[in-house]
């Protein structure tokens, strides 16, 4: 869709990813005309697709929550749909945790039926896991309260901090192994309750609890879902919302800069040197990529643009794509994820790539998610192995075109996908045995789709500093400018979708009341 005889825009949007479809739908649906701009020939953002030999993979879904009828983002994304998405529940059980060599404990909704799971499991921790379910409920309230000020100017948002301030010095000043360690010295069982951290990318000993708590406890809350026809549907549903209100979506564009104009943004440079207006501009690209790429250098606003850059960035991780044939779930395939941790630690990345196995891994299954998948009469299935690693890992060709990283490379590839295989061969002999394709992504993959920094699949870090940055607010201190997606509220697709929100409503408050009525 590329109308390029326009040239102002009410409002340009940076990067089709969740936050950027949401925030760019929302002000349509409100009477703006806006441009979607995707560096990339797919638009989607880490909801898109990939095939290969017959198979398909979702990249950046596993599952999500949160999407139950009823729940607030379920409503948000019908609104924001031409056509309402259809997301098929996966069911009680939703994850299954390895620690050690331990039987394997399988995870499941809602909270009283996981408090059961717990108590079979460690019957001698009762008290424990009563404290802990009461955690999970009051830092998820936490993390909420913080939500608003997002959108909010910033006094009013200073103020609600200052009312909510107990609730959020406990629960989101303090980490995830803080509030653990206060509960429990049991090792097992301290495993278990961190062993989802890999939801929001935030180690146990860096991550806010309230951050943790928000996104472990949505499973809890309303399950875990999957959309129908997989995560591209989103880009399906959701594009023609802009385009049935006057605006277009283009891909292969990439912004080279932001145009200001004494000190306020007013449109966009492209790479070729075209120049687009705009009376706003929102990007979902990433809060420090935004700072890092797309502001002068003499942006006057340096003390907004230091605490940023004083945020760190999320792990990094590799994923080996697996295509099966045959019936993976005789095989031992299940609609759960598989958190798997062979050392009974939790707080690890791999640090050793390629040679030495992955200290964690993650293994996922998303053909059986997906009721819209047709295994054909060759019974095609795909999963995902996922690994936290350090960006340490691939940091010497991070700088070099892909086409120059050379042999060393690729012999890398080669070996750390061998090691993977061999580690998933170990916990699923006979899926391994199924597997007909098999194809790695290192991290310097999502620096080629995301642009985030060292690999960076969340963003920022969700530390403690992090959640409690007024630097994050939706409205940055530079006119015109507006941040959107996982930056702005919580890691993740349903984050990423209120961060698009919290976008368009502060470009325009109307977004809010239309969505409520």
């Amino acid at each position: 869709m590329t109308d390029k005889k326009r040239e102002h825009w009410d409002a340009i949007v940076i990067g089709s990813g969740m936050g950027g479809m949401a925030a760019a739908a929302a002000l349509s649906r409100v009477g703006h005309k806006v441009l979607l701009l995707e560096q990339h020939q797919t638009l989607g953002g880490l909801t898109h697709s990939f095939s290969r030999d017959g198979f398909t993979w979702d990249v950046g879904i596993h599952y999500l929550s949160g999407l139950a009828p009823e729940d607030h983002e379920r409503e948000l994304l019908d609104w924001l749909s031409d056509t309402p998405m259809d997301f098929v529940s996966l069911g009680a059980i939703y994850d299954i945790v390895h620690i050690g060599s331990g039987e394997p404990l399988t995870l499941s909704r809602p909270y009283e039926a996981q408090e059961r799971d717990l108590k079979d499991r460690f019957p001698d921790q009762v008290e424990a896991i009563e404290a802990w379910t009461h955690a999970l409920r009051e830092g998820r309230e936490a993390m909420l309260k913080i939500f608003p000020t997002r959108a909010m100017p910033t006094i009013a948002g200073d103020v609600l901090d200052w009312w909510n301030r107990r609730a959020i010095t406990k629960w989101c000043a303090r980490t995830t192994r803080d509030v653990i360690d206060d509960l429990t010295d049991h090792p097992e069982l301290a495993a278990v309750m961190a062993a989802q951290w890999g939801d929001h990318g935030g180690r146990p000993s860096k991550a806010s609890f309230a951050m943790h708590a928000l996104i472990s406890a949505s499973y809890l809350w309303s399950g875990s879902w999957y959309p129908v026809g997989g995560s591209a549907a989103f880009a399906e549903h959701i594009l023609p919302t802009i385009a049935k209100h006057g605006g277009e979506s283009r891909a292969g564009v990439r912004v080279a800069e932001l145009l200001l104009d004494s000190d306020m943004v007013v449109g966009v440079r492209i790479e070729d040197g075209t120049e687009i207006r705009a009376k706003s501009v929102i990007s979902d690209i990433g809060a420090r990529e935004t700072v890092d790429a797309l502001l002068p250098e003499n942006c006057v606003h340096q003390d907004w643009i230091a605490e940023i850059r004083a945020l760190p960035s999320s792990i990094a991780h590799f994923t080996l794509f697996l295509g099966f044939e045959g019936d993976i779930e005789a095989a031992g395939a299940t609609k759960a994820n598989h958190w798997i941790y062979p050392t009974g630690e939790t707080d690890v990345v791999w640090t050793s790539a390629p040679d030495e196995p992955p200290p964690s891994m993650v293994a996922s299954f998303g053909s059986l998610k997906n009721p819209a998948h047709d295994p054909g009469s060759r019974k095609k299935h795909t999963g995902q192995v996922l690994v936290w690693a350090d960006w340490s890992t691939v940091a010497q060709w991070a700088d070099l075109p892909a086409a120059e990283r050379g042999d060393a490379y690729a012999d890398f590839k080669r070996r750390a996908e061998e090691t993977l295989m061999a580690q998933f061969a170990h916990y699923f002999p006979d899926l391994a045995r199924l597997v007909t394709y098999r194809e790695l992504a290192t991290p310097l993959s999502t620096v080629s789709f995301t642009g985030h920094r060292k690999g960076a699949f969340y963003g920022l870090d969700v530390t403690p500093d992090r959640v409690l940055s007024d630097a994050l607010r939706a409205r940055t201190p530079v006119p015109g400018l507006y941040l959107a997606g996982q930056d702005v509220a919580s890691p993740g697709i349903p984050g990423a979708l209120w961060g698009g929100l919290l976008a368009a409503a502060s470009v325009d408050p109307k977004v809010l009341h239309k969505f409520r009525t």
